[in-house]
């Protein structure tokens, strides 16, 4: 199912997102606030803090999550992208072209090599 243009455009330019994992009895976890990138018709997060982040284990083990972020709150479903995806790319320059502002040391957790491993698409549940 494909994001509602207003949605994907609010959540895409909105500096951050809030996300809680949904748990195995659909109660939800706490919220996390991360960046977020649009790449095409897309929405992306990843984990800064690598695959050992808990809000990162816990979205991988329920692939259930609830997203705030500019204005909109939804359910999403969680898909990990592959490695060697050619998306990843097009990722990384959406997070350099929102987020450079903020310094190079900080966006080189969320772009590049390492971050193709922890990489999440938001998909409308």
């Amino acid at each position: 199912m494909s994001w509602p243009t207003t949605e994907l455009d609010r959540i895409g330019t909105a500096v951050e997102l809030d996300l809680a994992a949904r748990r195995a009895d659909g109660s939800l976890s706490p919220y996390t606030t991360m960046w977020v990138a649009r790449a095409g018709d897309d929405l992306y997060v990843r984990s800064a803090y690598g695959p050992d982040s808990v809000w990162y284990r816990r979205a991988l083990r329920h692939g259930r999550a609830r997203i705030r972020a500019g204005g909109v709150e939804r359910d999403v479903s969680l898909t990990h992208v592959a490695q060697d995806d050619p998306v990843h790319a097009g990722i990384d320059e959406a997070m350099h072209v929102k987020y450079d502002r903020y310094g190079e040391r900080i966006v080189a957790t969320v772009v590049g090599a390492d971050a193709t491993l922890v990489t999440l698409r938001l998909d409308t549940a």
